[in-house]
């Protein structure tokens, strides 16, 4: 069996560790390469990414139409700051509307920013258009969420790792159980509520999926009470699910929606907020922006990355093979106790390992995983999510299966 970590890979690792803050913990490999669902480590040894840069890379590694509109517009022209007006700017604006739904759409950079967006777009409009008193708004969030890391956002986190020792925190959040659609309205009857903040799937939480009718239920309760449905799909959006938003599942269309990851092709960080005129024209001039936020280089980006998405079906892709991975998932679950549950849509998926006798855990199967080719990472101790790249074939997904299935039945 190949071990990654090889004397190249040791010394990258040392060097990252000695310069690089300790802020992550990554799998033991030192990637150089990527192509299509396809990376290869400094050692020359391939493998299959199972986890696409957290949905990030949902076009595939280094995806060539992508790639072509980066060095295009690199060429060209990559800055102006908004102080300026590009060419680019209103043409991705217009191609994102109409793609999502749209009247409105205001880019950032990363997910988080963008979430952080939504909070502040959600509360302008709580004041303005809901008449909310100044200073009392608030936001609803569920229990085991993930939005990002800023102080603001994990003002509404429930995790502790996310939260400890960096206090104190913002006001204005109540917190629900997640897929609890008595709670939502209990929480939305307080008349200074401005948004309910959602992921349509929890990702970082283990690919927690609500049961149906949980996503329409919020959409209706949250129009019963003149209440913001803020979606945050920046890993569920984008093809991810089996639909270009996970929304759609449902019909359902939220008042904003924050997108991310996959809106850079892997490729440069860019991201957004959509809404209609309503609620995005409370923000005037000024009062909220970025130095980067939609600078020509991210619209090109962010245009192609879409298109690739339309142009290959990915989205109608990841319906397909997301099915046929659950059933090899849950024919696996029925060989091994050490497959606990199997959870997921479209081409996001996870399944809880449990510990073996001896003190293996899902670290130790993804250890495993990386020997035997396959990139996958475990989230909350015993939970590992699989999402490779939607441009996947079918024979390759039977060939990552079989790999999964050979490591953990190996742990029996």
């Amino acid at each position: 069996m190949f071990t990654a970590t090889a004397d190249l890979s040791a010394s990258f690792i040392a060097l990252e560790e000695r310069h690089s803050a300790h802020n992550y913990h990554p799998l033991p490999v030192v990637l150089h390469k990527g192509e299509g669902v396809h990376l290869w480590d400094v050692n020359g040894k391939r493998y299959y990414d199972f986890l696409s840069a957290y949905s990030a890379v949902n076009q595939g590694h280094c995806h060539p139409k992508i790639i072509g509109a980066l060095v295009e517009q690199a060429q060209t022209l990559t800055l102006t700051s908004r102080a300026f007006h590009s060419d680019k700017l209103g043409e991705c604006a217009k191609y994102m509307t109409e793609c999502f739904g749209y009247d409105k759409v205001l880019l950032m950079n990363s997910g988080a920013e963008a979430n952080e967006t939504a909070l502040k777009l959600a509360r302008k409009w709580g004041y303005e258009a809901k008449g909310i008193p100044d200073g009392n708004a608030v936001i609803v969030a569920v229990q085991n969420n993930f939005h990002g890391r800023t102080t603001g956002i994990i003002s509404a986190s429930t995790d502790t790792a996310a939260t400890k020792h960096f206090g104190p925190f913002l006001p204005g959040y109540q917190i629900i159980p997640y897929n609890d659609l008595a709670a939502v309205e209990q929480a939305l009857q307080n008349p200074n509520v401005c948004g309910f903040w959602v992921e349509p799937i929890q990702g970082e939480a283990g690919v927690f999926v609500p049961h149906e009718g949980y996503l329409k239920g919020v959409s209706e309760l949250c129009k019963k009470y003149n209440v913001l449905f803020l979606a945050d799909e920046v890993q569920t959006g984008i093809g991810r699910t089996g639909k270009l938003l996970c929304c759609d599942h449902e019909n359902v269309r939220p008042d904003v929606v924050i997108l991310g990851k996959a809106l850079s092709g892997g490729v440069y960080p860019v991201s957004a907020v959509l809404a209609d005129d309503e609620v995005m024209l409370t923000l005037k001039p000024g009062q909220h922006g970025s130095t980067f936020g939609g600078n020509p280089l991210a619209c090109a980006v962010a245009m192609a990355a879409l298109e690739v998405v339309k142009e290959e079906k990915l989205t109608e892709n990841a319906a397909r093979l997301g099915e046929v991975f659950r059933q090899r998932m849950r024919a696996l679950q029925a060989k091994t106790k050490r497959v606990k549950a199997v959870r997921g849509k479209g081409l996001l998926n996870a399944i809880d390992i449990q510990e073996t006798a001896d003190g293996k855990t899902a670290w130790d199967v993804c250890l495993a995983l990386r020997d035997n080719g396959l990139l996958a990472k475990p989230t909350h101790g015993d939970k590992i999510r699989f999402a490779p790249p939607l441009v996947i074939t079918e024979e390759q997904l039977h060939e990552c299966c079989d790999i999964i299935e050979k490591t953990i039945q190996a742990f029996n």
